[in-house]
């Protein structure tokens, strides 16, 4: 890849362009065509200011795909007249990066300014992206990076800081319905020669598809206007109906990254809501991930945190039906298994809450990296040897059987801890009577101390 490599004649640039796909052709080439991204690219926006004023500087566009993040950067190139030079982090490597910035180099001294664009930039290394910096930090190229995934933990802090961050919207319905009409009546790039019209509730059935994602709104709208054009059964003339395009559509498209943002998003609406009780939304997000092709054991484990995370003893019974729905999705695989999470999903939400539990153990998880640790008590050990027996072991144990109330007045924590209390259940479900228990327990320990017989 260089500055200085051959440039194709221009009719066998007209030939690619005729042959590329829609979302190719129909590319927008200046901030006016532009389409979304109002809260960056509208008039007066921070974004528009800067290319208007040729003052973009190194930038990284985050945001899902189809959302335009390589248009923006080759109108921004074409805005500020820079020459552009396009790299996949999948295809590149140190060497190709080392070349590009050297005949960057080369053209910053004839005056020529050059925007790179990297797209996926994730998916280099430290090393890589440690490739960029004296560029970047020279000035001798603008970097603009493309991710689907966020930056704060993909990008090297040393470039963040030396780039801005846009964050890059998915396309509403409204949006992708006017690039779709546009591309349909647009006879130099689009779908105009065809000649194909295309009822309203076609394209909201593509845009509400398509998730947000242009790219994948045009090959659907594509394909549906090939197949209205050739006719057939099912077909209305040159005509797109929601026929066609159920025909066209293959599978609703779902952000998803099971390694990415989207899946710790998702994962936390599904724990969110259940721990709010909400049934409706726990099934729907549990839908959105098992949709989107989660490892179905994966949300059987989180199910079981939840189970004892955010109601623990309040419902006991939680953990067992937790449990149940990880072996039943193990035995029965998706999509049969599916329904067992759902309904285990549904009786987490509705299920009395509490994090009594959960906040007891952090406390002594805290407590015990805090503080000395201390030995446990002589009548607490066992004593199975005479030598034990002679430094104590066992001294003063009580055997709760053998005691009225089967509570035995006896201190079970170590000696710097006595007396204090970790859990701390709710009026909630079980609880409530544990609760009730934890008192009753706390009056006969009293009694027995002061001398007095405990309250029947």
């Amino acid at each position: 890849m260089s500055l200085f490599s051959q440039i194709p004649d221009e009719g066998a640039l007209k030939a690619s362009a005729r042959a590329a796909p829609l979302a190719e052709r129909m590319r927008p080439r200046t901030l006016d065509e532009y389409v979304g991204q109002e809260h960056l690219l509208g008039p007066g926006k921070p974004l528009r200011v800067e290319i208007e004023r040729d003052d973009a500087a190194s930038m990284i566009l985050w945001g899902p795909p189809g959302v335009g993040k390589t248009t923006l950067a080759k109108i921004i190139a074409e805005t500020t007249q820079a020459s552009f030079i396009e790299f996949s982090a999948v295809l590149g490597g140190i060497k190709e990066i080392k070349q590009v910035m050297v005949d960057a180099e080369k053209a910053s001294g004839f005056g020529s300014r050059t925007i790179l664009f990297i797209d996926e930039i994730h998916r280099f290394n430290k090393a890589q992206q440690d490739a960029f910096l004296p560029y970047v930090e020279r000035g001798t190229i603008r970097l603009i990076g493309a991710t689907t995934e966020n930056p704060s933990f993909e990008v090297i802090a040393a470039l963040l800081s030396r780039c801005r961050v846009y964050r890059l919207a998915p396309l509403t319905d409204e949006q992708l319905i006017q690039l779709l009409k546009r591309a349909l009546s647009d006879k130099e790039r689009g779908l105009g020669a065809l000649q194909v019209t295309a009822d309203e509730e076609a394209l909201e059935m593509i845009a509400s598809y398509s998730s947000g994602d242009a790219r994948y709104a045009y090959n659907a709208v594509e394909t549906a206007a090939k197949l209205a054009a050739a006719g057939g059964p099912g077909t209305d003339g040159a005509r797109i109906t929601r026929e066609i395009v159920a025909r066209a559509l293959q599978q609703r498209v779902l952000l998803y990254d099971k390694q990415g943002e989207e899946h710790f998003n998702l994962i936390s609406a599904l724990h969110k809501s259940i721990r709010n009780s909400d049934a409706d939304a726990s099934l729907y997000w549990l839908g959105r991930m098992l949709r989107a092709g989660e490892d179905a054991m994966y949300v059987a484990r989180r199910l079981v945190r939840m189970a004892v995370e955010d109601i623990g003893l309040a419902a006991p019974e939680a953990l067992r039906m937790a449990l149940a729905a990880r072996d039943a999705m193990d035995f029965l695989g998706s999509p049969e298994g599916d329904l067992a999470l759902a309904q285990a999903a549904v009786y987490l939400a509705l299920a009395p809450k509490s994090n009594a539990l959960y906040t007891a153990y952090g406390e002594i998880t805290a407590e015990i990296e805090a503080h000395r640790v201390e030995p446990v008590p002589l009548h607490l050990r066992n004593a199975p040897t005479p030598l034990m027996k002679q430094f104590g072991y066992g001294e003063g144990y009580q055997y709760a059987h053998d005691v009225e109330e089967g509570v035995a007045d006896m201190d079970c924590m170590p000696e710097n801890l006595r007396g204090r209390e970790f859990y701390h259940p709710r009026q909630q479900g079980r609880e409530k009577l544990l609760a009730q228990r934890m008192d009753e327990i706390r009056s006969i320990r009293a009694a027995k101390q002061a001398g007095r017989k405990p309250e029947a």
